[in-house]
């Protein structure tokens, strides 16, 4: 029965993990009909699943090498995929090649972003992430498409379209130090102020995402890149790592 209990533990993760992906599907088959609302809806859908599975893995234990691999490769199509195919059916489907190429670019760089990510995982200690993270990329594509929804001469500036994806995708590859949050000192000690924030962070996305979408992928973007420019000196070589020496005979 342990053995058993524990086989369904390890399960429930990849669970979330595939619901994540389901999403990233979901969304690719609403945006091909048209709804792009239901199809953003998906994303943010997705980016929860995504939020959910690796904490069910920390507190089950069940963290693998397995779980990594499907994680990343779930984020790959419910971020870098999807929200390519629904940009490009929202924005880019009457640039010809210079839509595909800009659709396709962001594609790569999400992919790129992922693989850089697992090849250091063992190496970056830092509360900071390389590059914005994919799920970061989906959701400024998702905020200009919602905004879009309310503006709809937005979708007639193809130049600005097509500039505001490849902004988001050359900054998920850049080696920009963006806050992960998660080893803050200023959330250690201040738990009531952060559960209140993110309280009310919720309530906001959930009454007015439309707006709140963009307003807080905006916020954090231009937050990051300000404090790194003001603060270079400080991020000098924190994505330097040296290379373990070959051991192996030949």
């Amino acid at each position: 029965m342990l053995i058993e209990n524990r086989r369904w533990a390890f399960f429930l993760p990849n669970t979330f993990t595939a619901l994540n992906m389901a999403c990233g599907f979901a969304a690719i088959l609403n945006g091909f009909h048209g709804e792009f609302y239901k199809a953003c809806m998906f994303i943010v859908l997705g980016a929860v699943f995504d939020m959910v599975d690796g904490r069910v893995a920390r507190m089950t234990n069940t963290q693998s090498a397995f779980g990594e691999q499907f994680d990343s490769m779930s984020d790959l199509v419910s971020f870098g995929v999807t929200p390519a195919i629904v940009y490009y059916f929202r924005f880019l489907s009457e640039a010809g090649r210079p839509g595909m190429v800009a659709a396709f670019f962001f594609m790569l760089c999400g992919a790129l972003r992922l693989a850089r990510f697992n090849a250091n995982i063992d190496k970056n200690k830092s509360d900071y992430f390389q590059g914005l993270p994919i799920p970061g990329g989906a959701t400024a594509v998702v905020a200009m498409i919602l905004l879009s929804l309310g503006l709809p001469e937005i979708a007639d500036y193809k130049p600005l379209t097509v500039g505001y994806l490849l902004f988001y995708a050359v900054l998920m590859i850049s080696n920009i130090p963006f806050p992960s949050f998660k080893k803050s000192e200023w959330a250690r000690k201040n738990k009531r102020q952060v559960l209140m924030v993110i309280f009310l962070v919720l309530a906001s996305l959930f009454i007015y995402e439309e707006i709140m979408i963009p307003v807080i992928i905006t916020l954090y973007v231009v937050a990051s890149l300000i404090y790194f420019l003001t603060h270079r000196k400080k991020f000098e070589g924190i994505f330097e790592w040296q290379e373990e020496p070959d051991t192996d005979e030949k």
